[in-house]
């Protein structure tokens, strides 16, 4: 410790320092709203301890020196009942103090606010959903506050002299100074932590041997590291002392050897999570590069799963030693949500965290693991489709990220990727194969439109023309969605369209005429309508010259009388509106105001267009329609009001 560091201590020890404001809530709800479920509180910080092991063993590695004195890891837990006191001890790399009050004194740089709101939410669910929150939240350390008023922690960060304690009732802040001799004792040699919780009333089953040994079996068996009860002075002497856990590295056992309840329970240590993974992949690679992997995809998602500066937390350990849980090039960012280990033969002990950044055998292990993960995601598709479906409504949207920047998968992405469509009134997810398998003959395009929900989507004026002919369309409903189709031109050489782009031929999908009408009549009828339209569309670019780029007949339209596409050459018109929110988008382009000639209300103005009469104000109002339909900002939108009430008043 630097001079500087010694004299800041001195200046602060036994001051009291707030919490954050963020802290402060959270323990507020993890002591009065999350009650129900004490015995998470034992995982989170025997997880915690093991973490510090796991730490400390890789910084070893680079420092040996750091170990020396006691270089086999372990966990002691235990009670004194005469106290209220429940005590958890690890030889892991311990913590200065400065870490000590940036650790367990604030939670500002994990996003607390949306957790907090999310917990604030959910507080009013049931008693069931409260018992999801720690696992779903990472609540962690603070979990510690379920059960005790006060809870200190003795550390000593390992290759430093000094032991500090951080104290704390959870409510009024906490202080760091030096530990008294006495405190200093509980630790397990010289280094490491001891947390010692003074146990509430309600509470005290937790001061019964029998009830540690269970809670460790249940939710801590697969620590990679002995767990023990008694304190480590007691289990030193003690020469049969034998761990509570199995410590071992479940991973590298065969799948065979390992239950469901295995998989769960190493899941739940792993994710500090308490819900069950709705997917589990475990297998072993030899050859070119030699790897294990136990990954798991969660039943629930992340509050922070779109968040950009989020990472993954899968765990990379080489020859079962623990290396890092922050290597961003380990996993693709589209895979963030999974969850587990993956342990490499391949890679040196000694190599650093830099170097691995750049790894080619860490690139080789990220593709392979990817390829796994989505061939196990089209069996489940396969085996089990409400499960999968549950997946893919959790993580979809991340999904289709790969389609974006993961060229060599996305023929596997594809297969997987499920959209609504038109098909059932976008109620149902299909598979890009489903839609292919319908295509009508003649069909040689995958028609889409993108937009912000499946209800807009549904009832979309550009959909009507498509639905008549019997032509299926898929509803992109994501973000990401206007992004991949930008690389992705098509599926099984079937380009994908957007029916809000371009002049869309759908002639050659119209039925045959009705042969009870009379030829002659049909064609005198089309005639004057043509005409009449001809006209009307004069007229109208005329007056709308500066707002469109052109007017035309629509073969989308069915019901409604206008609606607006992006010119082909253009940006297509969801993409355009995304661009402007994220990107501060400006088009130079001008939309296509299409109308339909079969509608009452557009031969009426073209009648009186072709009379000489004054259709100003109702051209206006057709593109201002067109607009709102569309989700555009109006111009001027008492200038609107004003038209549209004369209309009013003239009609009624």
């Amino acid at each position: 410790m630097s001079t500087n560091d010694a004299v800041k201590h001195n200046e602060t020890a036994n001051q009291q320092q707030n919490f954050s404001a963020d802290v402060s809530r959270l323990l507020d709800i993890v002591a009065n709203a999350l009650y129900t479920n004490h015995d998470i509180f034992l995982r989170e910080l025997i997880s915690n301890a093991a973490d510090a092991c796991d730490r400390l063993r890789y910084d070893a590695i680079q420092t040996p020196s750091l170990t020396k004195d006691n270089p086999d890891f372990r966990i002691c837990v235990y009670k004194d009942t005469t106290n209220r006191t429940i005590t958890i001890v690890d030889n892991g790399i311990g913590m200065s103090a400065e870490e000590l009050a940036e650790n367990l004194g604030t939670i500002a740089k994990s996003g607390t606010s949306q957790i907090m709101e999310s917990m604030k939410s959910a507080n009013e669910n049931s008693g069931a959903d409260k018992l999801k929150l720690i696992g779903q939240f990472g609540v962690g350390f603070y979990a510690g506050f379920m059960v005790a008023s006060k809870i200190e922690v003795v550390s000593r960060r390992a290759g430093q002299d000094d032991i500090w304690c951080w104290t704390s009732d959870g409510k009024t802040g906490f202080t760091v100074e030096k530990a008294t001799d006495i405190q200093a004792a509980r630790l397990d040699g010289n280094r490491g932590s001891a947390l010692t919780l003074y146990i509430k009333d309600e509470a005290c089953e937790f001061l019964i041997d029998d009830k540690i040994i269970q809670t460790i079996e249940e939710y801590s068996d697969h620590i990679g590291m002995p767990i023990y009860l008694g304190a480590p002075q007691m289990v030193d002497e003690d020469k049969d002392a034998k761990a509570i856990n199995s410590a071992s590295a479940l991973w590298m056992k065969s799948p065979s050897e390992l239950s469901e309840t295995d998989y769960t329970q190493f899941y739940n240590h792993t994710a500090h999570s308490i819900d069950e993974p709705i997917m589990t992949s475990h297998w072993s690679t030899e050859g070119k590069i030699s790897f294990t992997a136990l990954l798991f995809i969660p039943t629930m998602r992340p509050w922070d799963l779109f968040d950009p500066s989020r990472r993954h937390f899968v765990k990379l350990y080489i020859r079962r030693v623990f290396i890092t849980d922050q290597l961003d090039t380990l996993m693709y960012p589209w895979l963030r949500f999974v969850r587990g280990v993956i342990d490499s033969e391949d890679l040196p002990l000694n190599i650093s965290r830099e170097t691995l950044q750049h790894n080619m055998v860490v690139e080789k292990i990220r593709s392979a693991v990817a390829r796994r993960i989505l061939s196990d995601l089209a069996k489940l598709a396969q085996n089990d489709e409400p499960a999968f479906l549950t997946f893919w409504g959790q993580f979809g949207p991340a999904i289709k990220e790969g389609l974006y920047d993961a060229p060599e998968h996305r023929e596997a992405l594809l297969k997987i990727c499920r959209f609504h469509s038109s098909h059932d009134n976008g109620e149902k997810f299909i598979s890009l194969e489903d839609y292919v398998e319908r295509m009508k003959d003649g069909q040689d395009k995958i028609y889409y439109i993108s937009g912000a929900s499946v209800d807009s989507l549904k009832n979309s004026p550009q959909l009507e023309g498509f639905k008549e002919r019997g032509l299926e369309v898929l509803f992109f409903t994501d973000t990401i969605d206007d992004f991949w189709l930008q690389n992705v031109l098509d599926y099984k050489s079937k380009p994908f369209q957007s029916i809000t782009k371009g002049n869309i031929d759908l002639g050659k999908f119209d039925a045959k005429m009705d042969t009870d009408n009379a030829p002659e009549e049909n064609e005198n009828t089309d005639k004057k309508t043509s005409a009449n339209t001809t006209a009307l569309i004069e007229k109208m670019s005329a007056l709308l010259e500066n707002k469109v780029h052109n007017i035309r007949k629509s073969p989308r339209l069915k019901s409604s009388p206008v609606c607006l596409v992006a010119a082909d050459n253009s940006v297509d018109m969801n993409m355009e509106r995304v661009l402007k929110i994220h990107q501060n988008y400006d088009p130079q382009t001008k939309p296509v105001l299409e109308i339909n000639t079969d509608h009452p209300l557009i031969k009426k103005i073209a009648e009186k267009c072709k009379n000489g009469e004054n259709i100003d104000d109702a051209a206006l109002l057709l593109y201002e329609q067109a607009c709102i339909i569309q989700g555009l900002a109006l111009e001027d939108p008492s200038g609107f009001t004003k038209r549209m009430s004369e209309f009013m008043e003239k009609g009624l």
